[in-house]
């Protein structure tokens, strides 16, 4: 099915983007440039929000953060795993064989989409039960719940995937390796049970839950500006309109989850015409798969910018790095004034 991927038999490396190999590099470049580039983006950010979260308290004050902060490692450990692809573009040794090191590949980086593509899910569901039974959200949703609830997503999201190894490609198609390009075929029943048991519920359980937060939070303004209204009239003061308050919050989850499916919709629309032997091609195949990734990336992206309380601790991060950096300046600066004035000292 793949065999339009399939690599020449010149001696030339495996290259996914044909018209980036160069003669005089003998590796393909543009390709390395793509996921060195998303690699660096991806560890770098991700481990920002991962400090930037354990020096601001406030941001754990909000029950989401424990899956804000999964996503965040899951992200990361995507980062990390790019480095393997990036190895074996540039022909470094590696120790298994290269079927194997697809396999894993492509499970790892699955597994790790479908914790934050479920970890998307549950956020939407707390935010929901928060806004429709905000009273009882407290005894409903508690830490020990949550950390079970993150245990659950990692655990199904590692057995969904386990197939892959007997049962065809698990959705990977950014096949660096020509081993998974030539060899491992996406299995049409293995994609529809893919779609089914994650795909489908994430997708459907994210567009019920924003559809009614948002229609609830427009009833709640509503309701508010009506009474402002009311009370104003009395007083003969001009009310101002108010939002309601679970709405920003949540508008900066929804960006987030927006953003998810909308670099992720072209790897899925692939992905399923593949399987359906209707559409294979191999830069397609990279692009797409290359594209989802780089979500790994944007998810901290729009958290920094749209959250607060995440600038004040992004704030409060670099300005204890610049402490820190000064303070050990000045130290350097003093023990060198220091040594100085002895040196001097001896030549009296």
């Amino acid at each position: 099915m793949n065999s339009s991927l399939v690599g020449n038999q010149s001696g030339r490396p495996f290259c996914l983007l044909a018209i980036s190999y160069l003669e005089t590099i003998n590796f393909c470049l543009l390709e390395v440039v793509i996921i060195v580039f998303l690699m660096v983006l991806i560890i770098s950010g991700n481990i920002i929000v991962i400090f930037v979260f354990h020096c601001a308290p406030l941001l754990n004050h909000h029950t989401t953060s424990y899956f804000i902060q999964t996503m965040a490692y899951a992200d990361l450990l995507v980062g990390v795993s790019c480095l393997v692809p990036s190895l074996s573009l540039l022909h470094y040794p590696i120790v298994l064989t290269e079927s194997l090191v697809c396999q894993i590949f492509g499970y790892v980086v699955s597994v790790l989409k479908s914790v934050s593509m479920a970890s998307l899910a549950c956020i939407s569901i707390d935010r929901y039960i928060a806004i429709t039974k905000p009273l009882t959200y407290n005894t409903l949703v508690t830490p020990w719940r949550l950390r079970i609830c993150i245990l659950i997503i990692w655990l199904y999201s590692c057995l969904v995937f386990l197939p892959s190894f007997h049962w065809g490609k698990p959705g990977y198609h950014g096949d660096v390796f020509q081993w998974c390009a030539s060899s491992w075929n996406t299995d049409p029943y293995f994609t529809l049970f893919i779609v089914v048991m994650l795909y489908a519920p994430a997708a459907f359980i994210v567009c019920f839950t924003y559809f009614n937060i948002f229609r609830i939070c427009q009833q709640h303004t509503k309701e508010i500006n009506e009474r402002r209204v009311r009370f104003s009239s009395q007083d003969g003061e001009a009310g101002e309109a108010q939002p309601c308050p679970d709405k920003r919050y949540a508008m900066v989850l929804f960006r987030i989850t927006s953003v998810f499916y909308i670099l992720w919709l072209p790897y899925i629309i692939y992905f399923l015409l593949e399987s359906s032997n209707v559409y294979s091609n191999r830069v397609a195949s990279f692009l797409t798969t290359w594209l989802a990734i780089s979500n790994s990336f944007c998810n901290c992206v729009i958290y920094s910018l749209s959250n607060s309380v995440f600038q004040k601790g992004l704030k409060r991060l670099s300005g204890a790095i610049c402490a820190s950096c000064a303070r050990q300046r000045v130290a350097k600066d003093s023990s060198t004034s220091r040594s100085k004035r002895s040196s001097n000292g001896c030549h009296v």
